[in-house]
């Protein structure tokens, strides 16, 4: 059993609140903004179209993030409706982060004529490193509510104010409870996932493909890690996070089928269809008729 300590305020000024959950977001989309200016360079592009369209990224995704929160606990904020604007105090919903950073980040990189799908093959990588970073804020918060667990790894939450602990004592009528560390899983994998399509950033065609891959495979993580957490039940006994796995999967897989191939495949196409190419394999062949 580990032992979760942490006040999850780490602020508190008068009205003004900031959370660690709130902090350890903003740290990984600043990480995330510097990753993808950094590998723009290197690929040629300007870091400005980074810059520029990072802030309707981020303002998408805090948007969305938001509004997934707050449909996913709408009885608490409707009797609380001054709350719902309050996101420094914490309480995101990740998918919705993801989805409404991408829209904003790439409405806006397609109005200025920005290489949409480059900088969205740019931003995947920085994407899971920043989501593992801003995990870390739902250590120190306890906000989301595990099922019970005897492994050696499970966790409880002494503090008296956080989320964890209060969740707990309604859940199983017992505060310490050990519980799966449902966060750390998806730490581990997020991680992962970095690893393996940092491995192949430049194995695939067109451009989005890795975004693609990426949404794919974090689809699939989060998708079977949500079945260790007790968020509310939708429908067929599946969270809302299990919904919009499905529906991000299933889009990312018809895309990955349909248009994505490997590079060097392109490359052999691409030389084939080559009229050049044919006229010098003919002659190829007519020297060795001949010879």
């Amino acid at each position: 059993m580990i032992s979760i300590p942490f006040n999850p305020i780490m602020i508190e000024i008068g009205n003004f609140v900031l959370s660690w959950h709130g902090f350890w977001s903003f740290v990984g989309v600043l990480v995330a903004i510097y990753l993808v200016a950094k590998w723009a360079k290197k690929d040629g592009l300007n870091p400005d179209l980074v810059y520029n369209t990072a802030v309707w990224g981020v303002l998408g995704g805090i948007l969305g993030a938001r509004i997934v929160h707050v449909l996913d606990h709408l009885p608490y904020y409707i009797d609380n409706p001054g709350k719902i604007l309050a996101v420094w105090t914490g309480g995101i919903g990740l998918w919705g982060g993801i989805i409404g950073g991408v829209l904003g980040g790439a409405i806006y990189a397609y109005i200025q004529k920005y290489p949409v799908g480059k900088l969205m093959d740019l931003t995947a990588p920085a994407m899971l490193i920043a989501q593992a970073i801003g995990r870390l804020g739902d250590v120190f918060n306890g906000e989301h509510l595990s099922r019970a667990t005897d492994l050696p790894w499970g966790w409880i939450f002494t503090h008296p104010d956080s989320p964890g602990r209060r969740g707990a004592l309604e859940l199983f009528g017992n505060p310490v409870q050990p519980v799966h560390p449902s966060v750390v899983y998806e730490i581990i994998w997020d991680l992962s996932v970095c690893w393996f399509i940092w491995r192949y950033r430049k194995s695939l065609k067109p451009d989005g493909s890795l975004w693609m891959l990426y949404m794919a495979l974090y689809s699939v993580g989060r998708f079977l890690i949500q079945f260790t957490r007790m968020d509310s039940v939708k429908f067929w006994a599946l969270q809302e996070a299990h919904i919009i796995s499905l529906i991000i999967f299933t889009i990312s897989i018809v895309f990955l089928t349909i248009y994505t191939r490997p590079v060097n495949w392109v490359k052999k196409k691409d030389l084939s269809q080559d009229p050049k190419s044919k006229v010098t394999s003919k002659r190829k062949r007519r020297v060795l008729r001949d010879s």
